[in-house]
This record gives C-alpha cells, sequence and structure tokens, in this order.
C-alpha cells in the first residue's frame, strides 16, 4: 500500500492526517499487550479447542481484534456524527442497564449481567461513554445557547445514572461516573466553593460505603488488616516472584492462586511473567494515552470536546490506576478491569468505543467543523 499524501482527499487521508497518529499507536500497543496475556493465559498448544481455558483464550482475542476495529471506525466521526451516536447509544444501553435490574443475571450479589447464547454483557461498560458525551453536550449547550439548562440536564442524568448502578449495585463504576462528571464540571469552570462542596460529598458517600455497605467495609477493613493468603497479598507475591525480567509466558505459577487473575489482577499476572520492566511499560503506555489527550485539548478551542474528551481520558486513566493501585495493594481492591488488557468481552468493546470517541474528539479539524 503506498504511503498516504497530504493531498489525498480521500476519507482515509483526510482521517490518517487529522487523527493523532500517537494516540492510536499507543492504544494499539495496550491492545497488544492485551492480546500477549492472553496468550500467555493458554493452556498450551497441546489442549483441545473444548478446554475452556483455550475457548476464554479465543474469545478474548477476537473481543480485542473486534475492538480495534470498532475503534479505528468511530475515530472517523465527525462532532456532530459522535454526538448523534452518543445519544442513540446512551439510550439503548441505559435501558439495557435498568433491564438488568429485573432480568439480569446474578453474580456475588450484584445484577449487572445479561446472559446472551455463548456470552453475557454488561450494560453499564457501554452506557459509560454514551453517558460522558451527553452530559459534555449538555454542559456546553448551556453556553452556546443562552437560556438552555443545559448544567441541569447533566446533573439528572447523572444523577438518573447512578441511581440505576447504585440499585445493581455497582459501587466502582458509580465512583468513576462521579469523578467523570466532577472532572467536567471543574473544566467548565466550577468556581472552587463549589470544587470544595462536592470533594466534600464524595468524603461522606465514602464514609457512608464504609458503614452501610457490607462488601465495602470488607475490602477496606481487608486493606488495613491484610489477612494471610488475600488477593492482596497474593498479587503481591506474584509480583516479587516475577522479579525484574519475569519467569516468562504462562510460566507464573501465584496467578493460579487469584481467583480474577485474568480480569481485576492481570497487571500482577504480568508482573510475574514478565518482570518489573514490562510492568514499568505498561504504566509509561497508559501516561502516554493520557498526557497525548491532555496536550491536543490545551489548544482546544471547542469547549464540548474539551468536556467530552475530557471526560473520556479521566475515566480512562483513573480506571486504568484503579486497577493497578489495588493489585499493588496502594488502594483497597476494587473489581475494575485494567482497560484492553483485562480480560472481558464488555470491558474491551466498551473501552473501544470510549477510545474511538476520543480519537474522533481530538482530531484536526477546520473552522468549519466545529459545531
Amino acid at each position: 500500500m503506498p504511503p498516504l499524501s497530504r493531498a489525498d482527499t480521500s476519507v482515509l487521508g483526510r482521517w490518517w492526517w487529522s487523527v493523532d497518529r500517537v494516540a492510536l499507536m499507543a492504544l494499539a500497543v495496550l491492545i497488544g499487550i492485551g492480546y500477549v496475556l492472553a496468550l500467555a493465559a493458554s493452556p498450551g498448544l497441546s489442549a483441545h479447542l473444548t478446554d475452556p481455558r483455550m475457548l476464554a483464550m479465543i474469545k478474548q482475542i477476537v473481543f480485542l481484534v473486534t475492538g480495534g476495529l470498532i475503534m479505528l471506525g468511530l475515530s472517523m466521526l465527525s462532532l456532530r456524527q459522535v454526538k448523534l451516536a452518543a445519544l442513540g447509544m446512551g439510550i439503548v444501553f441505559y435501558l439495557l442497564t435498568a433491564f438488568t435490574l429485573m432480568h439480569g443475571t446474578e453474580v456475588d450479589g450484584a445484577k449487572r449481567w445479561i446472559s446472551l447464547p455463548g456470552f453475557t454483557i454488561q450494560p453499564s461498560e457501554f452506557l459509560r461513554p454514551a453517558f460522558i458525551i451527553v452530559v459534555a453536550w449538555c454542559i456546553a449547550e448551556a453556553r452556546r445557547t443562552p437560556g438552555f439548562p443545559g448544567k441541569r440536564a447533566a446533573l439528572c442524568v447523572f444523577l438518573a445514572t447512578i441511581a440505576l448502578l447504585r440499585m445493581q449495585p455497582d459501587i466502582g463504576m458509580t465512583f468513576l461516573f462521579t469523578m467523570v462528571v466532577f472532572t467536567q464540571f471543574y473544566l467548565d469552570g466550577l468556581e472552587m466553593k463549589w470544587v470544595a462542596v462536592g470533594a466534600g460529598l464524595v468524603v461522606l458517600a465514602g464514609i457512608y460505603a464504609f458503614f452501610f455497605i457490607t462488601h465495602v467495609h470488607t475490602r477496606v477493613m481487608m486493606f488495613i488488616h491484610p489477612p494471610k493468603g488475600s488477593q492482596a497479598q497474593t498479587a503481591l507475591m506474584a509480583f516479587g516472584n516475577g522479579g525484574i525480567f519475569g519467569l516468562g509466558p504462562g510460566e507464573g505459577q501465584v496467578k493460579r492462586f487469584l481467583p480474577d487473575a485474568r480480569a481485576d489482577f492481570v497487571f500482577a499476572v504480568a508482573g510475574e511473567e514478565f518482570g518489573l520492566f514490562f510492568c514499568a511499560f505498561i504504566i509509561a503506555v497508559f501516561a502516554a494515552v493520557v498526557l497525548r489527550a491532555l496536550v491536543r485539548l490545551l489548544a482546544e478551542p471547542n469547549l464540548f470536546v474539551v468536556l467530552a474528551a475530557g471526560g473520556l481520558i479521566a475515566g480512562f486513566g483513573l480506571q486504568a490506576f484503579i486497577n493497578m493501585a489495588s493489585s499493588l495493594s496502594l488502594i483497597p481492591t476494587k473489581g475494575m478491569t485494567l482497560p484492553f488488557i483485562s480480560y472481558g468481552g464488555s470491558a474491551v468493546l466498551g473501552t473501544s468505543i470510549q477510545m474511538g470517541f476520543l480519537l474522533a474528539l481530538t482530531r484536526k479539524r477546520h473552522a468549519g467543523d466545529l459545531q
């Protein structure tokens, strides 16, 4: 394939010279790391295709490939198309999230999944990127259209969403949504007194969760006084066992004692099998995606783009931080996946949509494309 010229006016040519290629390559690297860790979890070449572990590996690779294609497709959208796509997705997946309360599959006391033939879907993973863009749209429209109650509409969307998530319950996703909306209002110029009020409410919500939500209380107490053989201690053993260079793909031993090795504690698996340098590389790639997006937004004149892209990258970065920090016992454990790397179709596809929207929003645009 010949290299694309800057004079190329085709859809592909315009996309290539306007998209943030550095962020695109960093995201591709994360998908590649997810692929490597999916292979590392393989039971071996001699395993039959009916082996559940082999089937899980194949499914994860299919999800990663599909997610990459979705991300590329969404990155080609215009701002108007991003808004319309997010609005349609938001309505559909809000209804599906509500559907889980009545007919969802219950796991560990939470109804977050819908069972379909051969797989399950977690609608809130797909609701998240749509929610972030709709909230940004409402806030930005309040400034663009005098008299439009955009901020009140954004708060209504936020309250309706977290009420739904709280009923599942999904405390982690509720916290993530809350912090993203807080970030978006801050980027819009929220006064410091309201920042203080918001921070106080988050602290009060945390105190309430500690005293009145059993599994939150349990996880915090296990973080303060970790019992022998806990997941957090086992994860630290995995990092120690891997050392600087790791034991090699598929050679991890401690990971066998981690019940969520492929999902919540996949970072510990990476540490055991590939070592300290590889984990540092993963952190650097996540940091590169976040910092690249923030640098891109510094010169962005469109408030909607700043709020939407800022919210998307804040959610992405915070999710990665929570997963890696909990694996390292820096914070209490929380069932939150590592974007593109943890096992799970809904998580991979939801993050792919989120990053596809981000790439579309941060593309270079002409003056006539700012609406």
